[in-house]
């Protein structure tokens, strides 16, 4: 889907201190802490690295105080991801929300999202591990479901008449989206459009992440304050980058963070 130029450096997210500033560049100075997500329309020099170079124009906004380093850099891509979704659905106070791959970073964020907002959410996790994850991110208000089970049935034993939105992260959008109330929405992160729902009275929202300064901002600012979790579980140095992928692979919880030193 993109232009790779090599030699490839992986990463999106990061956190760290400006080291230089070029011409022209209004808001940010050496020496401030800042966090956010590498936009370049190419992957190449990203972010697993000591040194990363970025645009001030977008994916860059300033460390608060109160958040660690270590969070911030972890927060930038879920956490667009979950408000951008949330965003495009609207869930008004007590309407439900599905969320289908909560135990996943852009999950364990959208949990939180939907749940401070009032929404009544249901959230996919396996029973054991994965199901005390969400439910302690959610401070108990949620319903969980297992999606290795029978999903409709439980779904609909919690809305008979269908989710008022689904928030769609992992599994099948189509058949997420027949769980919906007619006129419900599902805005998915993984690439299901309209046409992938004929037949169905709902609307998609195909979701494209948008880290500007003012979401990350506000993202980082309910970090800051404890009102977002940012749900990392592993950290890992910058040498054991493989060990980190390997432990991604294998479906680690929440987010994996990466540190320089």
């Amino acid at each position: 889907m993109m232009e790779h130029r090599y030699p490839l450096v992986l990463g999106k997210d990061f956190a760290g201190t400006v080291e230089a500033v070029g011409e022209g560049v209004d808001g940010f100075a050496v020496g401030d802490a800042v966090f956010g997500v590498v936009m370049k329309p190419f992957l190449g020099t990203g972010s697993l690295a000591q040194y990363v170079t970025v645009s001030a124009a977008i994916g860059v906004a300033p460390i608060p105080s109160g958040l660690k380093a270590e969070d911030a850099g972890a927060l930038g891509l879920a956490g667009t991801a979950a408000l951008d979704s949330l965003n495009a659905l609207s869930p008004a106070e007590g309407e439900t929300v599905l969320i289908s791959g909560a135990t996943g970073g852009v999950g364990a964020l959208a949990v939180q999202l939907a749940a401070a907002r009032g929404a009544k959410v249901i959230a996919t996790a396996r029973p054991g591990e994965e199901a005390d994850f969400v439910t302690a991110l959610a401070k108990g208000q949620i319903h969980l479901v297992d999606f290795t089970g029978d999903l409709e049935a439980q779904v609909r034993s919690i809305a008979p008449d269908g989710v008022d939105a689904v928030v769609h992260l992992a599994g099948d959008g189509a058949q997420l989206a027949g769980l919906l109330r007619p006129g419900g929405e599902i805005a998915s992160t993984v690439g299901l459009t309209q046409d992938g729902v004929k037949g169905q009275e709902v609307a998609v929202h195909t979701v494209w992440a948008d880290p500007n300064a003012q979401t990350l901002t506000a993202l980082a600012e309910q970090a800051a304050s404890g009102a977002l979790r940012v749900p990392v579980t592993a950290s890992y140095p910058l040498e054991q980058a493989p060990q980190a992928f390997a432990a991604f692979g294998a479906g680690a919880l929440g987010k994996l963070a990466i540190t320089c030193s």
